[in-house]
């Protein structure tokens, strides 16, 4: 079995690239339903046995818990130390870990299971296993056992990961998932996530995006053919 690891920075400072279109309020609205999304996703994921989340904000720790977390209130070092010193404190000899971010509301657990179907059971040696996102970044980071790379999380983190385990000479996958595909950083990001159709996840979060409006201001323009 496998324990999972969301880092949450503290509400403050989340979706600030997204500031343009919502309020501050708002944005700490999104990033609890993102957050109830994704461990709902791991949740119903069956190799996933743990969930923690990492943050230094209260409320994200509060939310954590209601949703059947376990919930790690820590300062905050960064995102890659805070990521590594909760692995150290709650992994395991040997056990894998998950590490899924906070912006890939829409992830299934089918596929956050593929992750876990790519390790090979009977190999003695340390294996990676990586979900991109599309903007180059790791949505989703499976490490067997957990300490056999660093979290290198960053711009370009999937080509860091990639190279890290080539230099240690450890079995890398890479995979393309299309719920892990979009991180909702920016407007666009938004909007293509929203245009998703059929079992797209992240109820929560497609919930709080209809009951602010999102794109409806934009529409209204539209339909009106740009007249004040």
């Amino acid at each position: 079995m496998s324990l999972a690891i969301i880092p949450i920075k503290h509400l403050s400072r989340g979706k600030t690239r997204l500031s343009s279109r919502l309020e501050r309020g708002e944005l700490e609205q999104l990033s609890l339903a993102m957050l109830k999304d994704i461990v709902q996703a791991l949740q119903q994921t069956p190799s996933i046995d743990r969930i923690a989340v990492v943050t230094p904000d209260e409320s994200v720790a509060a939310c954590a818990r209601a949703a059947g977390a376990i919930a790690l209130l820590r300062t905050d070092p960064g995102l890659n130390e805070s990521i590594d010193a909760a692995t150290r404190e709650l992994a395991t000899a040997g056990e894998s870990t998950l590490v899924i971010l906070g912006d890939v509301a829409g992830a299934l657990p089918e596929e956050l299971e593929r992750l876990y179907q790519q390790l090979d059971p009977k190999a003695m040696e340390a294996q990676v296993v990586l979900a991109a996102s599309r903007d180059g970044g790791t949505a989703a980071l499976l490490r067997a056992p957990h300490s056999v790379i660093p979290s290198l999380f960053g711009p370009q983190s999937c080509r860091a990961h990639r190279e890290r385990a080539e230099q240690q000479g450890v079995p890398y996958r890479e995979l393309s998932l299309p719920s892990l595909w979009i991180d909702l950083d920016r407007p666009e990001d938004v909007d293509d996530f929203l245009a998703q159709t059929g079992d797209g996840g992240g109820k929560e979060t497609r919930d709080i995006f209809k009951a602010l409006g999102w794109g409806q201001a934009e529409k209204r323009d539209e339909n009106r053919g740009g007249e004040p």
